[in-house]
């Protein structure tokens, strides 16, 4: 099996959508409630649904890169705001963190081959 897409809720699709595309994601569907990016790299996308109620998100998600520094210092250059600089962290990635204009936690980072097998890593099956 194979992950196929996580789905955010965004106050203002417009501010989102815009938001996303300066990232550097490839938007695929566009509606007024709905939109959906690929990513540059891999099969991999994600999606943005029009929320119109209050909501609170825990979710937080990740988008690899191998040269972050360079990808976060871009973004920064084209007004992008981010509430962490890129800092190894103790479990060997290093991340860097923003918000999307809806407040969904985002951590860009790069993990290497520690991402799928970090020196702790188990293999744990039914």
């Amino acid at each position: 099996m194979n992950l196929n897409q996580v789905t955010l809720p965004v106050k203002h699709m417009d501010k989102a959508t815009e938001f996303y595309l300066k990232l550097g994601f490839t938007q695929i569907v566009d509606t007024p409630h709905y939109a959906r990016f690929e990513c540059p790299d891999g099969n991999s996308t994600f999606s943005l649904l029009l929320e119109t109620g209050s909501f609170l998100n825990g979710v937080v998600i990740y988008f690899e890169h191998e040269k972050l520094d360079q990808w976060v210092s871009d973004l920064k250059s084209i007004g992008i705001e981010f509430y962490q600089e890129p800092t190894d962290q103790s479990y060997l990635w290093r991340e860097a963190i923003l918000h999307d204009p809806s407040g969904n936690k985002i951590k860009l980072y790069w993990a290497g081959e520690n991402r799928l097998n970090p020196p702790w890593r188990v293999d744990k099956r039914a």
